[in-house]
């Protein structure tokens, strides 16, 4: 049976954002910018933890997923958004939205759990320096980036066959930028009831898990450095943790106001969803970068290898 049929529409409309008419040629420059940025500076992260030997520990492999993470999780939602800007046609077809939908499940949820593991080394780095290695051994390492994606493509998988089912009536307009879950089942006029439980279920579970996760370990890493406490070791932490930390407050933040605090969709809603879709995966690698020695040191290796072979 083909999408179409089921759901009673060929394609839906995208209202973007809430923006005035002669702002769009300056906001559709500012996104291309960022768009642009993000890739740069994801790409570039990446291709500096592959080429450098130092870069290669669990920290900055869990890193390097996190960035292709970013780089697709804006890919999936910006350039849309910026051909729509361009050729103010805010159509988008039925099996264009769920694919979009379904991609933007799946690296949403790979950050979320990335950011649970990346904690956890933060973890075992400060609490467990001794047995470091030995805890996050390559084995382990690759287990928790597989397992990742595993369960981000499961769940994604879960939700878009929910939604298949339902039917869309005449309202076929979308309220957002993208195609959101919580969006496209407000315009469903069929019974939601299953989609919502399995929202509120399993995607609060996959939601919440990785935040204690995030909590915990850094409750127990407050622990350990109070216990013992010296401006050296209060230094230590803020370096190797400070990044991490900044991310998952912004990351979370925005993601909680969205989907947990806001009981109606309205233009509020769309500026945090900019935030943990557009702004986040862009400042990532500066974030990581800019008080990280090994990464600026990496990157100037690189630069004067490129000045070398020019």
């Amino acid at each position: 049976m083909r999408p179409e049929n089921q759901s009673g529409v060929s394609h839906f409309l995208l209202r973007g954002l809430p923006i005035r008419p002669d702002h769009q040629g300056a906001v559709f420059a500012l996104f291309l910018g960022v768009y642009l940025t993000t890739l740069l500076g994801n790409l570039l992260l990446i291709l500096l933890i592959r080429l450098d030997a130092r870069l290669h520990t669990p920290m900055y492999f869990f890193l390097s997923h996190l960035a292709l993470s970013d780089v697709s999780l804006s890919s999936v939602t910006v350039p849309k958004m910026l051909v729509n800007m361009q050729t103010q046609d805010q159509s988008i077809p039925y099996e264009g939205c769920i694919s979009q939908l379904y991609f933007f499940m799946v690296f949403g949820n790979i950050d979320n759990l990335l950011l649970a593991v990346m904690a956890y080394d933060r973890y075992v780095a400060i609490c467990h320096p001794l047995h470091y290695t030995t805890i996050m051994r390559e084995g382990l390492c690759v287990l928790l980036v597989a397992g990742s994606w595993i369960v981000s493509y499961v769940n994604a998988l879960l939700h878009t066959l929910l939604l298949v089912r339902l039917s869309f009536c005449a309202d076929n307009v979308i309220n957002h930028f993208f195609c959101d879950l919580t969006v496209l089942l407000e315009l469903s006029c069929s019974d939601v009831s299953l989609n919502k439980l399995v929202v509120f279920t399993e995607g609060g579970i996959l939601f919440l898990l990785p935040l204690g996760s995030v909590l915990g370990s850094y409750i127990l890493i407050g622990t350990v450095i109070l216990r013992v406490p010296s401006t050296k070791r209060l230094f230590k932490a803020f370096s190797t943790c400070g990044s991490h930390l900044f991310v998952v407050t912004l990351y979370y933040g925005t993601l909680a106001s969205v989907y947990f605090f806001s009981s109606s969709w309205d233009s509020k809603d769309i500026i945090a969803s900019v935030m943990y879709t557009v702004v986040t995966p862009m400042l990532n690698p500066f974030i990581y970068s800019l008080r990280n020695r090994d990464i600026k040191q990496a990157l100037e290796m690189f630069v004067n290898r490129a000045n070398f072979v020019k």
